[in-house]
């Protein structure tokens, strides 16, 4: 996100170099995905020092590039290679993850011919709710630049699967890892250790069934999605101290004790907080309620390829918003597509701040009613 304001070049090599490492050691050609872990010294996947992590794949390997920084990196350049790494992630999502047989939850984790890995460390054979809901998310961004019924089948089947399995309906909100199947006792996934909620398992909540209502218009994952935010507005922002608790009781009240009463540790940054504010003002005034934003960018000289800034928030289904007005500095500026969302820069030798103002397409008509 930071290269797509500014066209920082540093950061640009950065992202080069750690998309070759993945698909120089990471990547299994042979069947598919990605590991989770190299070995530091010999770079080998299969090294017997890395104990459990030899030859694993996981949910964080496979499908956390594309909200991590491959939607961004695509957004930034427009580059075919990343939306064809885009499509490899979630055709691999869709088809290896699903276990609807034994759970109404996908499979996590992997061994590497892609047998499930049920033994791991603190996972079992256990359930991150937030894994599936931000699989769902993903899968719609990823439906508005390759739509697939595969993926719209797989982000219906979880939406409607986890109100009842991975959520409070009586107080609200999400829940934390639960067990992927009934106990004996045919009781509902039990908690694995507690049944606090954590901040970014609720931002999962949010955007997927907020983007799921704004491509699909279905009128029940609105209601899901205004239900997250409630419980997310009402309980997780500190009105005193600033920022979001990291977990709160099922019944809302702050959790504080060790390291979870901190707001920034190993595990928590401004990321999930950041990304759930901008996205659901993205989400919210985009596809739900029709109202123009404004976004702001100031890019290095000679920063972008041809002078090119590409302005898209997210990716939208086409069509679905344009570039109605630009300013770059305090003066109008009217070199852009309204359409392609790209706004040709200037050539300077300073940067400078550059204004967008967006707005849904259904405020693109001319005075004759027609699309422009």
């Amino acid at each position: 996100m930071t290269y797509r304001l500014t066209g920082d070049q540093k950061i640009m090599r950065d992202m080069e170099q750690t998309i070759q490492l993945f698909d120089k050691y990471y990547i299994d050609r042979e069947k598919g995905g990605y590991f989770s872990h190299l070995d530091p010294i010999s770079l080998d996947p299969r090294a017997e020092s890395l104990g459990n992590n030899r030859a694993r794949k996981n949910w964080n390997s496979v499908g956390d590039h594309a909200p991590a920084y491959l939607v961004n990196l695509y957004l930034a350049t427009g580059e075919k290679k990343y939306a064809d790494f885009l499509e490899y992630t979630f055709d691999t999502i869709a088809e290896r993850f699903p276990d609807y047989e034994h759970s109404p939850f996908v499979q996590e984790r992997f061994m590497e011919d892609w047998s499930h890995d049920q033994s791991w460390g603190w996972q079992q054979n256990r359930a991150v709710v937030g894994h599936n809901l931000k699989i769902a998310w993903n899968l719609m961004r990823m439906q508005s630049l390759k739509p697939k019924d595969s993926y719209v089948g797989l982000a219906r089947k979880i939406a409607e699967l986890m109100p009842d399995a991975g959520a409070d309906r009586q107080r609200g909100g999400w829940y934390d890892v639960v067990e992927r199947e009934l106990k004996p006792d045919g009781q509902h996934h039990r908690f694995v250790w507690h049944d606090r909620k954590a901040w970014w398992q609720q931002e999962q909540a949010i955007l997927a069934y907020l983007i799921m209502h704004g491509v699909l218009h279905d009128d029940q994952y609105l209601r899901l999605a205004r239900e997250a935010a409630s419980f997310y507005n009402a309980f997780f922002l500190d009105h005193d101290d600033g920022a979001v608790y990291f977990n709160v009781l099922a019944s809302g009240m702050p959790y504080l004790l060790g390291t979870e009463r901190f707001k920034g540790s190993h595990s928590m940054s401004a990321y999930h907080s950041m990304e759930l504010c901008f996205l659901s003002a993205i989400y919210t005034n985009f596809l739900i309620t029709k109202q123009p934003m404004y976004l702001y960018f100031k890019p290095y000289p000679k920063s972008f390829p041809d002078n090119i800034l590409r302005v898209s928030p997210d990716i939208l289904p086409p069509g679905s918003i344009y570039i109605e007005e630009c300013w770059i500095g305090n003066k109008k500026h009217d070199d852009f597509d309204a359409k392609g969302l790209t706004v040709r820069l200037p050539k300077t030798d300073e940067r400078q701040k550059v204004k967008v103002k967006i707005s849904p397409a259904s405020w693109l008509q001319n005075e004759e009613g027609r699309e422009r």
